[in-house]
């Protein structure tokens, strides 16, 4: 059984003010070409459709064209998709037994009382059935029904609820098995510290969201979303953040990206390769004095760092640079330069909201230090739990 593994489409993202929809358009039409080309059995995306949890109207017509043209092009090809944290899980879940009829298997919503399960799509082969098991972004309390609370009536950590989650699932160990979810799961061992985020990715303080990825061992493959560098967990390829289709940050300048490809033989004959996909524009970082970044025009999503150890008339560099560059990014200054003309540079490291807090309280206590990413983890990845 062939399977393509796509996620963190983040359908209607700007970078840096830039709107990637015609890259979003091209990247998207090589998925669908290779689609045709290689004909999969199925496509799961793991999660973050789109970029907001309410969509643009032109986000919500390209994802529409994209689902049509891969539909239409392999009719009887499974399309699964879940609801990641940048999406909103009821407008997701939306028509979902309707359009499981269709092909098509769009899970928004996990199991949230003690009779519901995870959604489970069962494929046959030559070798037997395979089982998709559709894990969408969960927050502890959306399940606390299920999992239960600690001690104190306190939902679950993110690590204790979904491995409660997934081992209450009846796996039959003999068949083959595929988890897709939509997580911050590590390797076995790893510390959340280890892991490298890309500057497009939201990051709890104090990495909260972590899972110890040895539930993972529980499958044959597990179809991953949420990191947005490809990479591999447990040593091993069957369990693979595929990342995003596309450069989402400066932080992934140069990342080669791509759907991977998974083929399933019999129980644990399991085989990826990675089909590249190419952008319209890469994001690319280039540094050195003007004269030599000028040399090196490009239409290319740059982001310029000027090493320059003179003063620069940075109104007139910056014009110079916008003329080179038609999709600059940034300009950044190594090193020298005046004041004034640091301030004057487009864009500076970005701080986390912890260090805009800690900046502005002046010094914190432990116990404060504590309340303050409590607040803060709420104020960015809590959303409301309705169900449509």
């Amino acid at each position: 059984m062939k399977i393509f593994h796509l996620s963190d489409l983040h359908i209607g993202l700007k970078l840096i003010n830039h709107d990637l929809g015609r890259d979003q358009e091209h990247v998207l039409g090589q998925v669908i070409a290779a689609a045709k080309s290689r004909q999969p059995d199925a496509l799961v995306i793991a999660g973050d459709i789109y970029e907001k949890a309410i969509p643009s109207a032109e986000a919500v017509t390209l994802f529409d064209h994209f689902i049509t043209e891969l539909s239409q092009a392999l009719p009887q090809m499974e399309i699964m998709l879940i609801s990641g944290n940048h999406d909103s899980a009821p407008r997701v879940n939306m028509f979902r037994d309707l359009l499981t009829h269709h092909h098509l298997h769009m899970i928004g919503l996990p199991p949230m009382e003690p009779e519901e399960h995870l959604e489970k799509v069962v494929l046959h082969d030559q070798h037997g059935p395979v089982n998709f098991y559709l894990l969408p972004f969960v927050k502890p309390s959306m399940v606390k029904a299920i999992t239960g609370t600690d001690e104190n009536g306190s939902s679950l950590t993110y690590d204790a609820a979904l491995h409660a989650l997934i081992e209450r699932e009846d796996i039959d160990q003999a068949e083959r098995n595929v988890l897709v979810s939509h997580q911050f799961y590590l390797s076995t061992g790893k510390k959340a510290e280890d892991v490298p985020r890309a500057d497009s990715e939201n990051v709890t303080v104090g990495n909260i969201d972590s899972v110890r990825g040895d539930i993972l061992e529980l499958f044959d493959y597990a179809a991953l979303g949420h990191i947005h560098q490809p990479m591999q967990l447990n040593g091993k390829e069957c369990y693979r953040y595929c990342g995003t289709p596309l450069s989402c940050s400066v932080s992934e300048a140069g990342q080669k990206k791509g759907i991977i490809e998974v083929e399933l033989g019999e129980k644990g004959d399991v085989r990826t390769a990675v089909i590249p996909l190419i952008p319209l524009h890469a994001v690319r970082k280039i540094k050195g004095t003007l004269a030599e970044v000028l040399s090196a025009g490009s239409e290319d999503y740059i982001s310029v760092t000027i090493t320059d150890e003179n003063d620069l008339n940075m109104i007139d560099a910056r014009d110079r640079l916008e003329a080179a560059f038609p999709s600059l990014l940034e300009i950044r200054r190594e090193t020298g330069g005046t004041a004034t003309e640091r301030a004057e540079v487009t864009a500076t490291k970005l701080r986390t909201p912890m260090e805009l807090c800690r900046e502005f309280l002046g010094s914190c206590t432990e116990e404060e230090e504590s309340i303050l990413a409590d607040i803060i983890n709420q104020v960015q990845f809590e959303q409301p739990e309705e169900r449509p």
